[in-house]
């Protein structure tokens, strides 16, 4: 990895774990970047994973005044995450490396939709708790446990957009602010990637070049989306995203 290529992922590791703790879906910067760089698609995902949940641990801290009194939230859905991340971690090893690139170009896309479509979700949110249809204080039930656990499968095979996914699942189920569910997303988060990342060393190629500068890049950029918040312009968020997923999908299926 040259000078220049390291700067690149370590701005991306930045802009990734800014993003991360804000909507979600940072992946989607680190992920690009790293095939861009040469690695694997499967190292890179592994090696990605890695190197973002410290940028989880950083925003998980940043919103810890939202995550007052949430503790036996976070013990019952965590468990769910728990399972969820190590299922989907396991998968992405058992699975072979033709599959990864086949699902991949799938996962982006999918991913890409949930972020363009997430202010309606948040606007049809605002509008079920404005008419009083939201049943009062509530988890959620079996529903979302068994939701929050795929969306887990889903983020310890690849997690891009797994933030956004857990925004929409929770802010339709839940009657809590967005700020709080949020932060209940960023623990979550840190969960998936958290045991993701312990399975892969152990069972995977990690590129520990890229996973450390990665990590210190979402480490920083963790600390910094946790504290402006929503002060970023979603527009231009969600615009970033798209272009860099559409950008990863063109590499993956063309070149």
């Amino acid at each position: 990895m040259t000078l220049w290529e390291a700067l690149a992922v370590l701005l991306a590791g930045t802009a990734a774990g800014t993003i991360n703790v804000i909507v979600g879906s940072g992946t989607l910067i680190t992920f690009p970047v790293l095939l861009a760089v040469g690695l694997p698609p499967v190292t890179a995902n592994v090696s990605n994973t890695l190197g973002l949940a410290p940028g989880s641990l950083a925003g998980a801290i940043g919103y810890r005044a939202e995550l007052a009194g949430q503790g036996r939230r976070l013990l019952r859905y965590g468990a769910a995450s728990l399972t969820g991340g190590l299922i989907g971690a396991a998968l992405l090893i058992v699975l072979p490396g033709k599959a990864f690139d086949a699902i991949v170009p799938v996962l982006i896309l999918t991913a890409l939709v949930l972020v363009v479509v997430q202010p309606r979700v948040a606007r049809a949110m605002a509008a079920r708790r404005a008419a009083g249809t939201l049943p009062p204080a509530t988890d959620g039930g079996p529903l979302l446990l068994f939701l929050i656990a795929l969306t887990g499968v889903y983020g310890g095979y690849f997690g891009a957009a797994q933030g956004v996914l857990l925004l929409a699942l929770m802010g339709m189920l839940l009657p809590d602010t967005l700020q709080t569910i949020n932060g209940i997303k960023n623990v979550l988060a840190l969960i998936v990637n958290g045991v993701a990342a312990i399975f892969f060393v152990f069972t995977s190629t990690v590129n520990w070049t890229a996973a450390l500068l990665i990590a210190v890049g979402s480490t920083l950029g963790g600390m910094l989306g946790a504290k402006i918040g929503r002060r970023l312009p979603p527009v231009a968020l969600r615009t970033l995203i798209v272009v860099i997923g559409l950008a990863a999908v063109t590499k993956l299926l063309f070149l």
